[in-house]
């Protein structure tokens, strides 16, 4: 007995240590992400389950017998016969829910978090910018003649745009999982055109989920889109391809009505790809003037539209809750009024706080996706005032976020009031300046800022530039079309033009200036609304020719002027000539399709060498 008792003894199998368990543990994830598993894809692997029990012909050879073939979703048919995406190997993700996404956001993509307010925390990766240099417009003979051509617009043969897009097509074939979204741009049902985003990453579908209008269950159930995004963006660019100047590429194709990607993660060329096909289908097909604007609506129907790049206010500005929000970025303004493009925000969140941007911060929640920011990785919470990533930290999240959000985001009231933000680290521009018409074509064509930190690869400091109608990266035709438009429809609905510096007072960003007070100006807007600046006495800036109010309801009168408040250690009037100088010089490139009155609406100043 007692040798029977050793025998098994030696058999038993001694409790498994620590690291055995923690390898176990290990292999069951790496499992798991190897798998096409996916939350809002059960349903299908249930059903395979199923087909695999009622296979037929098994033998003891091929006890698994031969399986019936499974049929395929109307998007799986579509992506399959479009773009030859393996349907059979790859799981498509059609559609899933905000919840599935965060799931697999976690699981799947390094960097994501949940932070402490609810948002998803993503990392974009090496690119946390824009690319504008490696944007590609292909020249084809439907658009070819309406095109501006040039450092904006490069142009990439056809034969290299199928290349680029059988690489993008190549690399989503090799994933376990792709996702796809459906989604409206453009809330004016007879403009908008059907969006269809496919992408491998999680964090791009949630983005382009909250940044597209997204469709109710009807619509979504045989959406067949307008145009389709394919973001490859994990995946470089052969730069060895003719045209190619580095591994990232984000190419257009107004005749396939299609848009690739490679080389780049950042979710916002997704959103402003869109925006680039907006200024190109609403003008030459609708004659309807796409805008880079925010825009919001007073109690009265009153409509506002502020026009600026990235940094200069327009998210912040529009978010007022005395007045309803049409939208933050992008907008068009049709014969019946202005409608918002998108169905989210995307706002800058360097130095975001609950006291200056209550709106903002609150709408930072579940669904929203913080881009690139830093979190304490014990309590989750958010560190706005960190910059090690980025200085360009975003958060999308839905327009309906914002609590006094005008839904749908469409006004029959023509603009009453255009704004142009500017955001000038010379601190010579006024804070707040009241435009003629050939003024607010000059300014309008010139688009003067001063490009701010992180929204665009490689910029750390603020630079002065000058971008065509505000949106000059994003612009499809010349900017005079656009122009001419905007001068069309201000003159046609008498509406009132100002220019808006919430840049450096008293002097510039070098110099010892400090950036414009929110405080002052929500308060001069306060007061453009009310109509009680319009009844101040104003006064001639000098060089610009600019009118300036004197007083302004909440502003120290000694703000309001420049030339009053300056105490920077650089010559007041050498700066305000400098910036002069450039201003004219820039417009040179417009002046042969201006009028001599717009010509003659910029700065008086001599230019260097005439």
């Amino acid at each position: 007995m007692a040798s029977i008792k050793a025998s098994a003894a030696q058999h038993i199998r001694p409790a498994s240590p620590g690291p055995l368990a923690e390898d176990f543990a290990r292999q069951q994830v790496q499992k798991q992400q190897r798998s096409n598993f996916h939350s809002s894809s059960l349903v299908r692997t249930l059903s395979q389950a199923n087909m695999v029990s009622s296979s037929v012909n098994q033998t003891a050879l091929h006890p698994g017998g031969v399986q019936p073939q499974r049929e395929h979703t109307e998007i799986e048919e579509e992506l399959h016969e479009k773009a030859h995406i393996d349907y059979d190997r790859v799981a498509i993700v059609a559609n899933p829910s905000v919840a599935a996404l965060y799931e697999d956001a976690l699981v799947y993509e390094t960097g994501s978090a949940i932070t402490s307010s609810g948002a998803l925390s993503a990392y974009s990766g090496a690119k946390t910018g824009r690319s504008p240099s490696d944007k590609r417009i292909v020249e084809e003979e439907g658009s070819k003649k309406d095109v501006w051509w040039g450092p904006v617009n490069k142009a990439m043969t056809p034969d290299v745009w199928r290349i680029n897009r059988e690489r993008a097509i190549d690399y989503l074939n090799t994933r376990n999982r792709i996702y796809v979204v459906d989604g409206f741009a453009g809330w004016d049902e007879r403009y908008r055109i059907r969006v269809r985003v496919v992408c491998a990453r999680a964090y791009h579908a949630l983005f382009m989920r909250n940044m597209l209008i997204r469709p109710n269950r009807e619509e979504l159930e045989h959406f067949h889109p307008d145009y389709v995004i394919y973001n490859a963006g994990a995946f470089p660019a052969n730069r060895f391809t003719t045209g190619m100047t580095s591994s990232t590429s984000v190419a257009i194709n107004f005749e396939e009505k299609e848009m690739v990607i490679l080389g780049t993660e950042y979710a916002g060329e997704m959103k402003k790809g869109i925006f680039t096909v907006l200024f190109y289908e609403m003008p030459v097909k609708h004659q309807v003037l796409t805008l880079h604007s925010s825009a919001n609506e007073g109690k009265n129907g009153d409509v506002t539209v502020f026009f600026g790049l990235s940094g200069t206010g327009k998210t912040t500005l529009s978010a007022d809750p005395k007045r309803a929000l049409i939208g933050d970025d992008e907008h068009c303004w049709s014969d019946t009024g202005v409608f918002n493009i998108e169905g989210g925000c995307y706002a800058k969140c360097i130095g975001l706080s609950a006291e200056k941007e209550p709106d903002i911060f609150n709408a930072i929640r579940f669904g929203s996706v913080l881009e690139n920011v830093v979190f304490n990785p014990d309590t989750r919470e958010v560190d706005y005032d960190d910059s090690t990533l980025t200085e360009n930290t975003r958060c999308a999240y839905p327009i309906e976020y914002i609590d006094n959000t005008k839904i749908p985001c469409v006004s029959s009231g023509h603009p009453t009031n255009i704004i142009l933000l500017t955001c000038d680290a010379r601190g010579v521009l006024p804070p707040i300046s009241k435009l003629n018409s050939a003024q607010t074509m000059f300014h309008f064509i010139s688009g003067y800022t001063s490009k701010m930190a992180g929204t665009e690869q490689g910029v750390t400091e603020p630079q002065a530039t000058f971008s065509s109608c505000f949106a000059q990266p994003f612009l499809a035709l010349h900017p005079m079309r656009y122009a001419t438009m905007l001068a069309d429809k201000i003159s046609h609905h008498n509406a009132n033009a100002w220019l808006l510096n919430t840049g450096w007072v008293g002097a510039g960003a070098t110099t010892g200036g400090k950036r414009c007070p929110l405080k002052y100006t929500r308060a001069i807007l306060d007061a453009i609304h009310s109509g009680e600046l319009a009844k101040v006495e104003y006064e001639t800036y000098e060089t610009f020719n600019l009118s300036v109010p004197k007083t302004c309801p909440g502003v120290p009168d000694e703000l309001l002027n420049p030339s009053k408040s300056w105490t920077g250690t650089a010559d007041f009037k050498e700066e305000v000539t400098k910036l002069g100088q450039l201003f004219v010089e820039n417009f040179k490139k417009y002046e042969d399709q201006a009028t001599e009155e717009v010509i003659k609406a910029g700065p008086d100043v001599k230019v260097e060498g005439q």
